[in-house]
């Protein structure tokens, strides 16, 4: 066995024994640390052919793996906009060199610009929300995505299009007789506006109806209208009303469509179906955001109304635990990692989003006391077997003299 062999795999030993303690030191030091992932070192042995009998000693060589696919626990916060994956996927993050980075760190907040960046100052990104359909993503690249950015969130209006009026009229009045109610629409700049619809019998299973605004000034808003009713007291026609748009202290009323299908003639008395309503809001403020479980980003306004803005996207690769650690977090696509697969929350291969959670470190500081004085022995034990190594060799020097 040769001397100086034997000092070779002492150095191996303490080599590999540093590696293990700096990721050690490093899983400690991040014990606290949003969406940490866990280093640790795989150890294998090097094997020296022998020779004419003597024996080669080898030494040690070390992997770093890292856990990215053991899922940490979540801590609840009190921020909409803290979120964490339940389950497999990545955020999406872009940094200032726009080149766009997967992460687990979901501790975004609210920007001055209105974008919601993360503790490590890195955007994250989606698609612009559609009410009809998903948006179309491309599943193996990030074209299409855009930073999720909340600034447009003001005040907001929306006149009013549709609605649903369905009532009872009594059967029994004679003709003449008269009965009214009301329905508040909005107009283009959100003032409430007070429509006022009258029923009036004209003969059996025959009712007019008219509506106006009552200003000022006072507008018809729809003339008269005759209802009619089968024998059995369901409406035959029409089955829907549209009002007239007209203009008032320089707003808007535009037309709106009201489903009056549900309307009935029987003998009870005069009444207002559930579900009467017209759309619209008035003018509401952003008191503050809401991103559900399939990673919808809404605006929340003062009058319990929710508006959607975005879609965060979430991507995969097959091999998770290959993808390459960036500081801050971040990881981005390997040779071993496989491609990368975009997707939303939700959907099939894909967790889902907790809103108001971050995923904590996967670090057990226990089991990283334990390896470091495991290390610290090794160490130890590698660096004796150096020294002795040394030592012989002094001897074997000093035979000549």
């Amino acid at each position: 066995m040769s001397l100086y062999g034997t000092m070779r795999t002492g150095v191996s030993g303490m080599n590999a024994q540093a590696n293990r303690l700096g990721t050690v030191a490093e899983n400690i030091a991040n014990s606290s640390t949003v969406g940490y992932k866990k280093a640790s070192v795989q150890f294998s042995s090097m094997i020296l052919p022998a020779t004419g009998g003597a024996y080669n000693s080898g030494g040690v060589e070390t992997d770093i793996r890292y856990s990215i696919s053991d899922q940490g626990t979540f801590s609840y916060t009190t921020s909409a906009t803290d979120l964490a994956v339940n389950g497999n996927g990545f955020f999406i993050v872009s940094g200032g060199d726009g080149v766009e980075y997967l992460t687990r760190a979901g501790s975004f907040e609210v920007m001055d610009d209105g974008t919601l960046r993360n503790a490590a100052g890195y955007t994250l990104m989606g698609y612009e929300y559609s009410s009809t359909s998903d948006p179309t993503i491309v599943v193996n690249g990030f074209e299409g995505l855009t930073p999720v950015n909340l600034s447009s969130a003001s005040i907001s209006a929306t006149a009013s299009t549709e609605g649903q009026l369905n009532v009872n009229l009594p059967s029994g009045e004679a003709a003449g007789y008269s009965k009214a109610t009301s329905l508040v629409a909005y107009d283009s700049q959100g003032n409430s506006r007070l429509l006022e619809f009258t029923y009036t019998k004209t003969a059996a299973n025959t009712w007019t109806v008219e509506a106006s605004y009552a200003g000022p000034p006072v507008t018809t808003v729809v003339p008269s209208t005759t209802l009619n009713f089968d024998a059995d007291g369901k409406l035959t026609s029409p089955l829907s009303l549209t009002t007239l748009g007209f203009a008032v202290d320089g707003a808007n009323m535009g037309a709106i469509a009201i489903d009056i299908s549900g309307s009935t003639q029987l003998a009870a008395a005069f009444s207002v179906e559930t579900g009467a309503k017209i759309n619209g809001n008035a003018a509401s403020e952003v008191v503050g955001y809401e991103i559900d479980d399939k990673g919808v980003v809404s605006v929340v306004y003062d009058n319990g109304d929710l508006t959607p803005r975005y879609r965060v996207a979430l991507a995969t690769v097959q091999s998770p635990d290959n993808l390459t650690p960036i500081a801050g977090n971040l990881y981005s696509q390997s040779n071993d990692s496989g491609v990368i697969v975009m997707g939303y929350a939700g959907s099939a291969g894909f967790g889902t989003i907790l809103s108001g959670a971050l995923e904590d470190s996967n670090v057990d500081v226990a089991e990283e006391l334990t390896a470091m004085i495991e290390s610290q022995r090794n160490y130890t034990a590698n660096s004796k077997v150096f020294q002795t190594g040394s030592e012989l060799m002094d001897v074997l020097v000093n035979l000549k003299r």
